[in-house]
């Protein structure tokens, strides 16, 4: 998963049957073939060992991308992430019962594009939806 800190938009993500440094690349990758971004991207994510893998870190040096990794046992790092994975449970995972992956997938794509970047406020965007923040940003 990986979150704007801008914006507070969903740019990408990818679902697995294991975290590991395959995810992580292939979740980034993903992510970069969507939106472009300018040279010195700086990624932040925790000390998963699919972020500190040489694989992980070589693809980020490749594209010369940033790594910032969380301080041991500060949650307060990962606050977005955090605060997005329990949004992603309470409106979304906890009522399904998923037996296929790509319904799974299915879902919760619709629930991030359809829902938590268009429509969701944010009280960081001042109660607005990453759409609507970029919408009005490119007005400007």
């Amino acid at each position: 998963m990986i979150i704007d800190v801008c914006d507070c938009r969903v740019v990408a993500s990818e679902n697995s049957t294991s975290i590991n440094s395959r995810l992580a690349i292939n979740t980034l990758h993903k992510a970069l073939l969507r939106y472009y971004p300018d040279k010195g991207l700086i990624l932040h994510s925790d000390q998963g060992s699919q972020f500190t893998s040489k694989s992980f870190s070589d693809f980020c040096k490749q594209r010369v991308i940033q790594q910032s990794i969380s301080r041991a046992g500060c949650p307060y790092d990962n606050a977005l992430m955090e605060r997005y994975f329990n949004t992603l449970k309470h409106e979304c995972t906890n009522h399904y019962t998923f037996t296929i992956k790509e319904r799974m997938d299915s879902i919760i794509n619709d629930l991030e594009q359809k829902w938590y970047n268009s429509k969701r406020p944010h009280t960081y965007n001042n109660g607005l939806s990453p759409s609507q923040v970029y919408i009005n940003s490119t007005l400007v």
